[in-house]
């Protein structure tokens, strides 16, 4: 289990299937990171990658591993001190925007005990799954928080999510009433966490969490001028009550 940390570079495609087809893809890279001990850069290094507890969870726990232990007691379950692999976009000159952060848990002996997706949108809210996945790494949750725009909040997403390893392969789907409307797919390749590594991918990728958000935005703006109905964003959620 010694494959910590780690950088991927990655590919990142949405296809919307209805009301209207459509497909967005972008590049940036992702860090996974063992939240007990993430990565200590080089002092000049350290602002393209800062790991902050108020990314995360409530935002108000000393730690990410700590946010983490608390959302999972709240649901019952312990981990016994086991480790904790994160798959994370970490924070860039000061931003980030981490549209699905993932969390492999294990237990004392290793033994996988779950998995949490916690899920940004970009009005600033946050939600929480608790995932029990398959041998294949498929697992399956009903819909409970607003994402995006043209999408109203019920169907079910069914997520296939490996444990990276040399590749990093993910795939979520949502379906709703009238069948599959929404593919997300992460698609990456591993890199040594060297500070020559991140340097490349920092001047390939500027900003790159910035990017993403901006992406997003611009797609929807097209995606709204194109006529798709822009669906009403219910209370704000957050990750105390998610499940």
């Amino acid at each position: 289990m010694n494959d910590v940390p780690a950088l991927y570079a990655c590919r990142i495609t949405h296809v919307r299937t209805t009301p209207r087809r459509y497909r967005l893809r972008h590049r940036t890279y992702m860090w996974l990171v063992d939240p007990d001990h993430p990565p200590r850069l080089p002092l000049p290094l350290r602002p393209l990658a800062r790991f902050d507890p108020r990314d995360h969870f409530t935002g108000d726990r000393p730690s990410i591993r700590a946010g983490l232990d608390d959302f999972l007691a709240g649901h019952g379950v312990h981990l016994d001190g086991g480790r904790v692999v994160m798959l994370t976009h970490a924070r860039v000159l000061g931003y980030v925007f981490n549209p699905l952060t993932l969390y492999w848990c294990h237990g004392p002996g290793g033994e996988p005990r779950c998995v949490v997706a916690e899920v940004h949108n970009t009005y600033g809210g946050r939600h929480c799954y608790l995932l029990r996945p398959d041998g294949s790494g498929t697992a399956r949750a009903e819909k409970e928080f607003y994402v995006s725009p043209f999408f109203p909040v019920d169907g079910g997403y069914r997520m296939r999510l490996p444990r990276p390893g040399e590749l990093l392969g993910l795939t979520v789907h949502l379906d709703g009433a009238d069948g599959r409307a929404f593919t997300a797919t992460v698609r990456g390749t591993r890199r040594a966490a060297t500070s020559a590594a991140l340097l490349r991918l920092a001047l390939r990728h500027p900003w790159s969490t910035l990017a993403v958000s901006a992406a997003i935005r611009v797609h929807g703006i097209r995606l709204y001028l194109r006529g798709l109905p822009v669906q009403p964003r219910p209370g704000h959620h957050t990750p105390e009550n998610a499940t």
